[in-house]
């Protein structure tokens, strides 16, 4: 490919740079080793290695031993053609690389045969996999007819990203102790990362997760990253490795390319770890391999977008959850990952926030990461030391590319009521038809929530995506106006979006009309404001329809999390976690109100809720066509007792 074919983004200069100015000259990389983690047979660095963090891993390794190896069965792959279940083949996978990752830790603390055999075994079951993909990506049912992998096509998703890595970084590991103790195993991890990841990834130039079409998402940098892991380990030929690299970083190009200067992410805080955050482990790992010659702490996107994740705590291990992320953060994350991105780019904000999570005496990550980002975080010494601090809590976020605001009364503290609103468009990724919506918070506890999303299955990203009931704008905070909800679709989008922030208060105002399939909706204006005086958040919705006396129903729905007390003229809800209780009162104060549960009965929402959400429907049909509704939310000091407890 010519320089003049190449795609130009923030990163076209970094690497001519690094690379004497010239796009098509072979990087000059670090001799090997090219992975900064040192390998096992350093063992005054694994002698160092931090104690907690093995004793942790060593329990459920020891407990590994002797059970059989979890079986990604072929039936429980076809299951997603089946019946839509991804679930239980996806599961047994992980558990498999959960447990060679635990392995390979022991094996590099211990490499004596009781560990060693563990790797052997392990590592041998992923090669000779059928596929390396995750069932809900494979193309074998459109191209093949097949719903059981297509040994001689393989697919280059998430899920073969992920083993290539976790096997280049066990290779890069083990690679002495592998040589003595198991003779021909790296070539057959050579062989078949070859045949599954990097030839596919050479000679196939249409993955759409590349990004040509101009759309970008996290896949880009999840996968690249995993490549480029694996070419650093694995390819000796230099001109390959250069090619490879090459290639990678043009990826990776696009998808910074694709940042908005704030730093926003539209799939939301849960997607940052395997989109932005995957690109700047990446990108550090190129720092590395060039021995500093490739430096992108000047790239501005990349700069803000290290302080998404704070930006959008709400306080302890609460968010703001949009699109398909969860509102509470229950998995372990990479800390380590975002407090060295911190250090790179001078983020005391989100090294403060990163630290927050550092547990004196605990683990400093666990295997449910990934081997690689295991490896790094044991290896990091600053992150192994770091000691706790309290997250920044910024009093205000603006984020115009996706125009979401958060404010909270002051800074530095989660104490009374925080507000999260948004605009944008019903086309983002992992989009909920949302435009409009808000969030409220008590001591950084969602109060008034965004339900999020349930198990991922078949139907999750195919043509019925929007008959899930947490994709719905029924079930946001948003008006459903003469009984339409919103659409799917980028020209569904806020219109006249405006952020006002000062310090008697914070307010976004916004028109929603647009983002519903109505000719009858002149104007749907939307004021969203927290006010430091009071402490309490309103939301004003002024209307302006064309006149119709035969106009269906329209509501203002509310989403509650917590027990909800409902009364003539006020709702009251004790919120998770003992945050406190909150009364919610209305003008026109007769509005009438209605309220409708919803069991949970998938884990995935049910771990963050408990048992049930509670919708509230206020009634404006009677308003008229051109009227205003107020809802007005404050921290009950007081406690009643007489309301009808809503169940």
């Amino acid at each position: 490919m010519s320089a003049h074919d190449r795609f130009a983004g923030p990163l076209a200069a970094l690497r001519a740079a690094a690379f004497e100015a010239d796009p098509e000259a072979a990087p000059r990389f670090r001799t090997a080793p090219r992975l900064p983690v040192p390998p096992a047979s350093d063992r005054a660095a694994w002698a160092a290695i931090d104690q907690a963090t093995l004793r942790a891993i060593e329990v459920r390794a020891l407990a590994d031993l002797g059970e059989p190896w979890p079986t990604p069965a072929p039936h429980a792959y076809a299951r997603y053609f089946r019946d839509g279940d991804r679930n239980t083949y996806e599961q047994a996978l992980f558990a498999r690389q959960r447990r060679v990752s635990r392995a390979a830790i022991m094996a590099a603390v211990s490499p004596g045969p009781q560990w060693m055999d563990e790797v052997v075994d392990g590592t041998t079951l992923l090669c000779e996999l059928s596929s390396w993909c995750w069932p809900a990506h494979d193309d074998a049912l459109r191209v093949h007819g097949s719903v059981v992998p297509v040994v001689t096509d393989p697919f280059l998703d998430l899920g073969a990203g992920e083993i290539a890595g976790q096997l280049a970084w066990l290779d890069h590991l083990l690679g002495a102790e592998l040589d003595a103790y198991a003779p021909g195993l790296r070539a057959r991890i050579r062989h078949e990362v070859d045949r599954r990841v990097l030839t596919p990834f050479e000679v196939r130039r249409d993955w759409h997760w590349l990004g040509l079409d101009g759309d970008v998402h996290n896949w880009n940098p999840w996968i690249h990253g995993n490549v480029l892991v694996a070419a650093l380990q694995l390819v000796d030929d230099p001109a390959r490795l250069a090619s490879l690299v090459d290639l990678v970083l043009e990826g990776l190009d696009r998808y910074v390319a694709s940042l908005p200067e704030d730093g926003a992410i539209d799939e939301g805080y849960a997607y940052w770890w395997n989109g932005a955050g995957r690109a700047l482990e990446a990108l550090d790992l190129v720092h590395h391999a060039t021995g500093g010659a490739f430096d992108h702490s000047g790239v501005t996107a990349l700069r803000n977008t290290v302080a998404f994740p704070h930006r959008m705590q709400l306080g302890g291990d609460w968010y703001v959850n949009h699109a398909d992320g969860t509102a509470r953060v229950s998995d372990p994350l990479p800390w380590h990952a975002l407090h060295a991105a911190a250090r790179r780019f001078g983020d005391d904000g989100a090294l403060a926030h990163a630290a927050a999570h550092r547990v004196p005496g605990g683990p400093v990550a666990t295997e449910d990461q990934g081997l690689g980002r295991l490896l790094r975080a044991l290896t990091d010494r600053a992150w192994v030391g770091a000691r706790p601090s309290a997250s920044p809590l910024p009093r205000d976020v603006w984020l115009p590319s996706t125009q979401v605001l958060v404010a909270r009364t002051e800074a530095g503290t989660s104490t009374g009521l925080t507000l999260a609103a948004k605009g944008g468009h019903n086309a983002e990724h992992h989009n909920h038809n949302d435009v409009g919506g808000f969030v409220v918070a008590l001591g950084g506890v969602p109060v008034l929530v965004d339900a999020g999303r349930p198990t991922y299955t078949r139907q999750t990203f195919g043509p019925d995506r929007y008959a899930i009931w947490t994709m719905q704008s029924s079930w946001h905070n948003v008006p459903e106006i003469r009984s339409t909800a919103q659409e799917p679709g980028h020209a569904y989008a806020a219109r006249a979006v405006t952020a006002t922030i000062g310090d008697l208060g914070s307010e976004l105002t916004l028109d929603l009309a647009g983002a519903y399939p109505r000719t009858d909706v002149r104007r749907w204006l939307r004021t969203a404001r927290l006010d430091r005086a009071t402490g309490e958040v309103s939301v004003t919705d002024e209307w302006e329809l064309t006149p119709d006396d035969d106009a269906p129903p329209t509501q203002i729905r509310l989403l509650a999390a917590g027990d909800v007390r409902a009364y003539e003229d006020r709702i009251e809800i004790t919120g998770l976690d003992g945050s406190g209780v909150v009364v919610s009162t209305w003008l026109p104060a007769a509005t009438p109100c209605a309220a409708t549960v919803r069991v949970l009965d998938d884990p995935m929402l049910s771990d963050v809720w408990g048992e049930r959400l509670t919708r509230l429907d206020f009634d404006v049909t009677a308003l008229g066509p051109t009227a205003a509704f107020t809802l007005r939310v404050a921290v009950l000091s007081g406690s009643s007792s007489s309301g009808r407890e809503v169940r």
